[in-house]
């Protein structure tokens, strides 16, 4: 058997030891030790400026009056040192600290970088609220859920007018805030520039000294389904071990990565994932003003086309963008493709159909296949936990744990849940006791809630795969258990280019149903004009018989009423920030949209929802 050619990526994590226990558990630790690593993540930022000053450590596009972008601003290592400094003794000045923390409001560019690096500095926790529970919540009850848990003494939104809504609903009068541009009606602000021109004192310096390992860097808030948001603890020591943890399995990262990335810092994939393996290892991180959605993912192409990452990360819908693209984009390709070492996907299954494609325009355009990275990991982990072993990767692959990593296996609900325990683990939620202890074992192992498997269990070596949230799972009204994970990523890959996400239904009745969330590309089915309402697209005979085909292949394919799709819908309504449907980065949240959706799910089953598309019947 021949195996494909890959642009060469080393995988040095390839094995591990397990260790039986009674019940079935089984623990797992990575074979090579997690090596000597930097105290704080600070002390990066000190070396960097030292050894690379002029080197860029980040640039986004200037922003034009017309709304547009033009040429990269860039800040260096050297610039970043001295700007940390004089927003460090600003905070200082303020008497900010861990009882009145910054949150910051607003989305990735480059004031919101020296802040945090100001906060770093100085000792001063900070926490980047989620944009959407600003600029998209209609009722603000997420935002100030935040603001209540953290009690900050300052917040920063970058621009006055796109937060001042928020802003006048949320935040006291009389508590600090600060903006880059901009003003609010009716209320003082401090400009960034004057924190920015405060003049450093050995104050700050002293105080940078006195953080350590187990001084908290900053709050990260979970997603929140069915409850509130918790603020994730994350520490020196947690953000520096992650940080080695992640270089020791993909050394590629350690050679001043470039990355181009949209990835929002409110999340731990892009905040500290890439914003932290950018500064420990002196890399440059250009700021993708784009996203993959229609309006714009123009953007995204065009840095791409410009700017040529070492690796480069995104989450799946993205990556069906781009590889749509490449094949009609020669600019593109060449540029992307040029020294590109590893692409790495999170937040979602990445369709094989999508998988196929990149691979296709790789090997036509430089004769080899880039590595497409994944893993496992959670906002609590900080948060690479698990990685792959090698090049041939296939859809729901996990790898072995990272070093420093044990993961316990624990059989739970006929499932296996994996937990982890390491020096890159939270020590829990803040001001949050009662969740926190709900979240560890006896034995202080994190309970993660997902579901893995190994990938061959005749060699454990090559590591898990992914088998879903032990949560979402459920069981029909016959008791039969409905493995969700499994099944929706099979609708999706059955579905590509036109299933962005399913939502499996079903809970204590007879069969099993879907709720379909499109894509964009649906609208190519139809046959009507761009300005048609997705609903109208949705009931369209084109496309309603284009998913008769699915639902009849999907049935098809299934061995039996926990497998067999027997009726699903397309939803027109997105889903809602407000209500956790989905995530920042584009993810479904299952359990929310049942939730919340619950008469229409009720109409699916019923048989009384319009448009509801059930498979021809079995044969008898």
């Amino acid at each position: 058997m021949n195996l494909p050619k890959y642009r060469p990526l080393d995988f040095p994590v390839k094995r591990v030891d397990v260790r039986e226990a009674p019940g079935g558990v089984r623990y797992l630790r990575s074979e090579p030790p997690l090596a000597g690593h930097a105290a704080r993540i600070t002390d990066r930022l000190v070396h960097w400026a030292q050894a690379a000053p002029d080197r860029t450590f980040m640039a986004r596009r200037e922003r034009l009056a017309d709304g547009t972008t033009g040429d990269w601003r860039h800040i260096s290592y050297g610039q970043a040192l001295a700007s940390a400094r004089r927003i460090g003794q600003a905070l200082l000045d303020r008497g900010l600290g861990l009882e009145r923390p910054v949150a910051i409001l607003s989305e990735n560019d480059l004031e919101h970088a020296l802040l945090a690096l100001g906060c770093i500095y100085a000792g001063v926790p900070f926490c980047p609220v989620s944009p959407a529970y600003s600029i998209v919540s209609e009722d603000y009850d997420k935002l100030r859920h935040a603001l209540k848990t953290l009690t900050p003494g300052l917040v920063f939104a970058s621009d006055a007018a796109r937060y001042g809504k928020a802003v006048a609903a949320t935040v006291a009068a009389d508590l600090e805030v600060v903006v880059t541009n901009g003003t609010l009606p009716g209320r003082s602000v401090t400009r960034f520039a004057d924190m920015l021109a405060t003049d450093p004192t050995p104050t700050v310096d002293a105080a940078m000294q006195a953080t350590g390992p187990e001084t908290i860097v900053k709050f990260l808030f979970t997603s929140g389904s069915t409850r509130l948001p918790k603020a994730v603890i994350n520490t020196h020591r947690m953000w520096c071990a992650n940080q080695q943890q992640m270089c020791q399995s993909m050394p590629v990262l350690a050679e001043e990565p470039v990355l181009v990335d949209w990835l929002p810092w409110n999340h731990t994939f892009g905040g500290n994932h890439n914003f932290g393996l950018t500064l420990y290892n002196g890399g440059t991180l250009y700021i993708d003003d784009g996203k993959p959605v229609p309006a714009l993912i123009g953007e995204t192409l065009r840095n791409l086309r410009e700017i040529a990452p070492t690796v480069y990360f995104n989450v799946p819908t993205g990556f069906e963008a781009i590889a749509n693209a490449m094949k009609v984009d020669a600019v593109l390709r060449r540029n992307l493709l040029s020294r590109v070492r590893m692409f790495f996907y999170a937040g979602a299954a990445l369709a094989q159909p999508v998988w196929d494609a990149l691979h296709e325009v790789q090997e036509s355009e430089i004769g080899e296949r880039i590595v497409m990275g994944t893993g496992l990991g959670m906002t609590e982990s900080a948060p690479f936990a698990i990685f792959i072993t090698n090049p041939n990767v296939k859809a729901g692959y996990l790898g072995v744990p990272t070093p420093g990593m044990e993961l316990k296996l624990v059989p739970l609900e006929g499932k296996v849940e994996v937990r982890y325990k390491g020096p890159n683990v939270t020590p829990g939620y803040w001001r949050a006791p009662e969740a926190t202890a709900e979240c560890f074992d006896d034995e202080g192992f994190f309970c993660t809630g997902d579901a893995v498997r190994w990938i061959d269990e005749s060699d454990v070596h090559q590591g898990l795969k992914f088998d879903g949230r032990i949560a979402e799972d459920f069981k029909l009204g016959t008791g039969t258990f409905v493995s969700v994970g499994p099944l929706r990523a099979k609708i999706i890959a059955a579905g590509a280019p036109y299933v962005q996400d399913a939502v499996i239904t079903g809970i204590n009745l007879r069969e099993v149903g879907a709720l379909i969330f499109p894509t964009p590309a649906v609208r190519r089915l139809a046959g009507l004009p761009e300005s048609a309402p997705l609903q109208q697209v949705l009931e369209s005979p084109p496309v309603q018989a284009h998913f008769q085909r699915l639902v009849n292949q999907l049935a098809d394919a299934g061995t039996g009423s926990a497998t067999r799709v027997a009726r699903l819908h397309l939803m027109h309504q997105p889903p809602s920030i407000d209500k956790g449907e989905v995530t920042d980065k584009g993810s479904i949240n299952q359990r929310a949209v049942l939730q919340h959706r619950d008469a229409l799910v009720k109409a699916l089953h019923e048989g009384t929802l319009a448009f509801t598309i059930v498979p021809r019947p079995e044969p008898s």
